[in-house]
């Protein structure tokens, strides 16, 4: 009887030990870095409010949008790191499906400027759909293609992670939104070439892209849509026109030097000579104001970031975690490199949102529900290394 009455003490004691261990495979590092990447971002909401004339804190400004936003991303990161991302696999033909619909009703009924249809409005919130088919693409590729680990060098499974990416990819130009096509299109690289994928294919694959250049040139892309991706090469010929807001962030990105202006002192934000600086041309605000020293420190943190990312990828012992952590780190380093650089004026003008600091809820909210989705990969490991 006695040995019957301790049974359950024991069983308890198990699967106590069996959750700490899990737990004890938290990336606190990576949720640490995110935390700062998104208090970075919140800094240049505020600094935009104040200099937009507004008081930070009062109601619709940039940054009360962006605590709400940040709030909201808080608890998708919980609530996709507390479930249990097998699932994902099991559901990943339905996710596809749902992303696809998403993307539907944003071409029927969303809003956009000059006849684009890329917001979707619900009641007081307008949230960007493309940004959360993201992560969906992500989950959907990350499983097709662990379910074929070892297969993928034959030119048969490379097409198939093409053609899964072909049509939301289409859906997203038909928007139409160049930037958000082209990290889908980052995302099957990146992940296929961390999936093994032969080098040799993909090689062939790239070159038709390039071939299929002059025709998407010819027929797909808009006048405004050409016009953006080529005023990077002569921004000081169309001052007024397609190269204004390249040369108004070149001006602010060198006033700022090696340590800035300071927060809400920016001479290029205050005088509103950027209009999307709250969006795409953060980074030039940021440069202005905290100079060359803040801008290595915001890059320095996502190099830790992308660092915590792969490593959950490698030590995942589920190749979809290993896929999945491919694809985010793909998704986020494209749009830092993509968006840094035609702030600069190094790279054409694409569109593309920088990770954390660029105010939008729908992308801060997907990258948390992706965050999250990779911790829950890491506590269903069971294995606390590195």
């Amino acid at each position: 009887m006695g040995v019957m009455r301790a049974e359950p003490a024991r069983v308890t004691d198990w699967a106590a030990k069996s959750v700490g261990s899990a737990w004890r495979a938290f990336d606190l590092q990576l949720t640490t870095y995110a935390i700062l990447l998104a208090a970075v971002g919140l800094v240049m909401a505020y600094t935009n409010s104040a200099e937009s004339g507004s008081t930070p804190l009062e109601a619709g400004t940039t940054f009360t949008r962006g605590l709400m936003w940040t709030g909201i991303a808080a608890v998708v990161f919980i609530a996709a790191t507390f479930f249990d991302y097998r699932w994902l696999k099991t559901l990943a033909w339905p996710v596809y499906a749902f992303q696809l619909g998403l993307l539907v009703l944003t071409l029927a009924i969303g809003d956009g400027v000059g006849g684009s249809a890329r917001w979707v409005s619900v009641g007081p919130f307008t949230f960007q759909f493309s940004e959360l088919a993201k992560i969906l693409m992500i989950v959907v590729l990350a499983n097709y293609l662990a379910s074929r680990e070892g297969r993928l060098d034959s030119l048969r499974s490379i097409l198939g992670a093409c053609f899964l990416v072909g049509p939301p990819l289409a859906l997203v130009m038909l928007q139409p939104d160049l930037g958000t096509s082209l990290v889908f299109a980052a995302i099957l690289a990146g992940m296929l070439w961390m999936s093994g994928a032969s080098l040799r294919w993909l090689a062939v694959l790239g070159a038709g892209v390039v071939a299929m250049i002059p025709i998407a040139w010819t027929y797909i892309l808009r006048d405004y849509q050409k016009e953006r991706l080529t005023s990077f090469l002569s921004a000081d010929k169309d001052l007024q026109g397609a190269g204004y807001q390249l040369y108004q962030s070149q001006i602010a990105i060198g006033s700022g030097g090696w340590m800035g202006k300071g927060l809400t002192n920016g001479t290029q934000a205050q005088g509103d000579f950027l209009p999307v600086q709250t969006t795409d041309f953060v980074f030039a605000i940021l440069a202005e104001e905290l100079g060359f020293i803040g801008a290595m420190v915001l890059f320095g943190l996502f190099v830790l970031l992308l660092w915590r990312v792969l490593v959950a990828g490698w030590r995942s012992r589920d190749p979809f975690g290993t896929m999945f952590a491919g694809g985010l780190a793909s998704m986020i380093l494209f749009q830092l490199v993509v968006n840094v650089g035609m702030v600069m004026g190094i790279m054409p003008i694409t569109g593309i949102p920088l990770p954390f600091v660029t105010h939008g809820g729908a992308s801060l909210v997907s990258l948390a529900m992706g965050l999250g989705i990779l911790q829950s990969v890491n506590i269903r490991q069971t294995r606390a290394e590195w």
